[in-house]
């Protein structure tokens, strides 16, 4: 039975509540401490990730079952498919990662505010600075920035954060490049967090608590395929769709 929600301790090494021990329905773990790279990073290892509103205090969350996405299970929709081939749009990663999360916290027409507070996006952006954090972009052929991700990537997981887009389909062709880079990568998998009919659509599947948290101690432990995603997009074939 659930008890009291967890308060973390004040030092960015202070243990989180382990995701299996006694999950609630809704998948929230504890509350308190901060955005520290370190305790982030811990939190990541092992499938917790923070969501709160700039009003309240830092809540953790690691639902169960999680959505996730295998490299190489994206469905692309015939649609999508054709307009990925026209070749019209121009992939890079870690180009602009500051502009990517800022377009991320934007205004959306379905929100009335965002969960990507200012203490969020600097916190992603020191982790982008240490090297844990990247994003995918998405440019025009006139280098319009149009749509882009953003996530950490630890070991062979990549956790998923966000994206956005400013103009149709432009965060599909984002997630499309981000999991042909991850398949070509040999990454194990990316984390969705939380399922939607709409990511079911793109090819996102469930697992089980169990099996996601070992996933996650096999995957975070083994070294980093690509050091440096800024040239290593370069060598990622986008001609065949």
């Amino acid at each position: 039975m659930n008890g009291p929600v967890p308060r973390l301790g004040d030092a960015p090494d202070s243990p989180f509540p382990d995701p299996l021990a006694d999950p609630r329905e809704d998948g929230l773990l504890a509350w308190g401490g901060d955005l520290h790279p370190g305790r982030l990073l811990k939190a990541y290892r092992k499938g917790i990730f923070p969501w709160y509103e700039a009003s309240g205090p830092i809540l953790w969350w690691s639902p169960a079952p999680r959505a996730v996405m295998l490299p190489g299970g994206m469905h692309i929709s015939r649609r999508l498919r054709r307009s990925l081939r026209q070749g019209r749009f121009h992939v890079s990663a870690d180009s602009c990662f500051e502009a990517v999360i800022a377009a991320c916290a934007g205004p959306r027409h379905d929100q009335d505010g965002t969960w990507i507070t200012s203490d969020m996006q600097q916190a992603y952006i020191e982790l982008h600075r240490l090297g844990h954090a990247h994003s995918i972009e998405i440019h025009t052929e006139d280098d319009e920035l149009i749509g882009g991700l953003y996530g950490v990537a630890i070991g062979r997981i990549f956790f998923a954060e966000s994206k956005f887009h400013r103009r149709r389909d432009a965060s599909k062709f984002a997630l499309a490049a981000l999991m042909r880079a991850l398949e070509t990568w040999e990454f194990l998998l990316c984390d969705c967090q939380l399922w939607n009919p709409h990511l079911e659509r793109l090819g996102v599947t469930l697992l089980s608590g169990e099996v996601f948290q070992a996933a996650l101690a096999r995957g975070t432990h083994q070294p980093a395929p690509v050091a440096d995603w800024r040239s290593a997009i370069g060598d990622v074939d986008f001609s065949r769709w």
